[in-house]
This record gives structure tokens, sequence and C-alpha cells, in this order.
């Protein structure tokens, strides 16, 4: 099986031929847009403790990090929605190397601002067998300061896509959160942060289990 970084190359290489240069455009303008706000140097990082949350599962229970934390480790990796191709190849990966990660007592949970049935069909669709929670508002991502709204200019492109954030995550304000991994120990402090405004730039799932 290609690794992470194999799948997006190809996913790269695809959507340049099927998009349109001026919609490629866009999205290149959002990202440069977006990384003059350094978000990645301003957010929660290693040392800090990572805010106690008590979010929904797919089953619409409620999940809290406190109560993981007594188990072990905890993975925190955070996505934008089922319609981002990007976070769906990270999910894969990341449930193809769950066995690495739960043999060494940690317990992964991933993390969006869309909808309990949303991620319920995602959960479903690949597999994935650990929870994903629903970030109502994105209030954990506005914690951590890894939560931005996405650009006026941006929403018209995205829904010509057929992706209405609105839809998806039950809110009007177009926020979504910047790809990001963190590993928490058992005091609730981050050991280990991944976060890129380039929602095309993922971790390295290998490196992120030697962090364990």
């Amino acid at each position: 099986m290609k690794n992470l970084k194999q799948q997006i190359e190809e996913l790269n290489e695809n959507l340049i031929n099927q998009l349109p240069t001026e919609v490629l455009a866009v999205f290149s303008r959002s990202i440069a847009d977006l990384n003059i706000n350094n978000i990645e140097e301003n957010s929660a990082g290693i040392n800090d403790i990572f805010p106690d949350f008590s979010l929904q599962n797919t089953a619409h229970e409620i999940v809290e990090l406190h109560t993981l934390l007594r188990k072990g480790k905890v993975i925190v990796a955070f996505f934008r929605g089922s319609w981002c191709p990007y976070c769906n190849l990270e999910l894969k990966a990341l449930q193809h190397n769950l066995k690495q990660l739960t043999d060494k007592q940690v317990t992964l949970v991933a993390i969006s601002p869309q909808t309990t049935a949303y991620n319920n069909e995602l959960k479903g669709n690949h597999q994935l067998d650990f929870e994903v929670l629903t970030d109502e508002n994105n209030a954990l991502a506005k914690r951590l300061g890894i939560s931005f709204e996405l650009q006026d200019y941006v929403v018209p492109v995205y829904g010509d896509l057929g992706i209405k954030l609105s839809d998806y995550n039950g809110n009007d304000t177009n926020e979504l959160p910047v790809p990001a991994v963190f590993v928490i120990d058992t005091n609730g402090r981050i050991t280990y942060k991944f976060a890129d405004t380039n929602y095309m730039n993922r971790l390295d799932i290998q490196e992120l289990i030697e962090q364990v």
C-alpha cells in the first residue's frame, strides 16, 4: 500500500487535471492568505495543556478527554470534513496504522465541526475503528487557536463544487479547523503537534507512531 505522502501526490495530480485553472488559483490564494496569520505558531503547542473536552460521538454519546487519558495517551486528529479528499486519505491512513497505536495503549480520536450524521456516514464508509467526534461550532478548535473562517471569495467556489459548509456544519459561519494532530500524555500535556494551514500537507504517520 502506498504511504500517505504518495497518495496525496497522486491526488494533487488528479485535481490539477480535473479542476479549472481559476479554481486552483483561488485555492492557492486562500492558502497563501491563511499563512499570513501564523496559525501554526500561535496555536497551542508542545508542553501546553490540552483543553479537556466533552464531545458527541457518532452514537450520540459524550466522549470526555479526561476519561480517555485514564487509559493512556490520546491522539487527537482534527479534520475539515468528509467533503475534503485530503482528510479522507489521512483518516484512512490512520485506520490502516491503528493497531500500531492501540498496541501502545494509545487512544485515537478524530474531530471535525461537521454534524454527527455526516461523521457517522464517514465512519461507516471508511470502516473507522476509532471515535469520530463533533466539535460543534468549532468551539474546541477555537480554544486551541486552530480555527479560521473560510474567506468570502472561496465560499462560492466550494459551493460550485457541491460543498456547502452550512449543510455539513449546521451553521452559517464557514469556520473550519486547520488540519492538526496532537499527542497528549496522561497529564493532559501536548507532547507532539502537527499543524499546517496548507491542507494539502499532512503528517508523517510513521513519525506519529514513533512519538507515542
